[in-house]
């Protein structure tokens, strides 16, 4: 069992409001290193706010964050983390989005090595090596030379796998990174998330891909309303569910899918 002493990601009494409208209320979670969690539920319940939490795009109300060996505590009494902090945390903590959010203007390759260069402060040639080795780890090393516009849906979002890898993070969050595409293209971009898995990489994944998260994470959690309703083994979540809202919710997929 992944305890908060032995968790690459641990997260305790996490709270974020919007204005009068709580979004997370009080949530526990620990993802161990190498894990695979799913972030399951309806829209609104809470799982891109607590994602976007993870690596303080939104900066929680109250609770705390850590990361490997980095660790934000929040609350009123707390001072906000500052601009480098915030940066060298973000740096660790991969996030690819619904959107590719490419640059059109520069080459695959260019788009890949912007953040190494700039953030991280690597020479270019040693920035060129790490971008073609992660642009060969997601099948796209024979595109490196063209702009985004070329590209398909899939492989676009794929790049940015490919960029976010680039920082060399300790862990990857996936925002519903297969809902913009074309059903015909979501395949290719699992395929790239279920290698990266494969090879350990610690993940958190919000998404509605119900076989994906059954077949490739360890760990499913069900959230509604800001709360964790139910957790477990992926397939124990899935197939044989205990919450009813969780049933109810999986009832709208088919079974088939499943």
């Amino acid at each position: 069992m992944t305890t908060s002493q032995t968790a690459m990601i641990d997260i305790t009494g996490l709270r974020k409001s919007f204005g009068p409208l709580e979004v997370l209320k009080d949530i526990n979670l620990q993802v161990k290193a190498g894990g695979v969690v799913a972030l399951l539920g309806p829209s609104g319940s809470g799982k891109s706010t607590l994602l976007r939490c993870m690596n303080l795009l939104v900066v929680p109300d109250a609770g705390r964050i850590r990361v490997g060996d980095t660790t934000f505590q929040f609350g009123a009494s707390t001072e906000r983390p500052g601009t480098k902090p915030l940066a060298a945390f973000r740096s660790r903590t991969g996030m690819v989005f619904q959107n590719f959010n490419l640059f059109p203007h520069m080459t695959v390759l260019e788009n890949v090595i912007e953040a190494p260069i700039h953030v991280r402060r690597l020479d270019r040639k040693t920035a060129i090596d790490l971008g073609m080795s992660q642009l060969e780890k997601v099948g796209l090393a024979d595109r490196a030379s063209q702009r985004p516009q070329t590209l398909s849906g899939g492989q676009k979002q794929r790049v940015a796998i490919a960029r976010a890898l680039a920082m060399e993070p300790s862990v990857m969050l996936f925002d519903e990174a297969t809902s913009a595409l074309d059903p015909e293209l979501v395949g290719e971009v699992l395929q790239t998330m279920q290698q990266l898995a494969a090879d350990g990489m610690t993940m958190v994944i919000v998404t509605h891909e119900i076989a994906f998260a059954r077949d490739v994470a360890d760990r499913v959690v069900f959230m509604r309303d800001g709360y964790v309703v139910e957790e477990g083994p992926a397939g124990e979540v899935i197939n044989t569910p205990r919450m009813e809202a969780t049933k109810t919710f999986l009832s709208h997929f088919h079974k088939g899918a499943i």
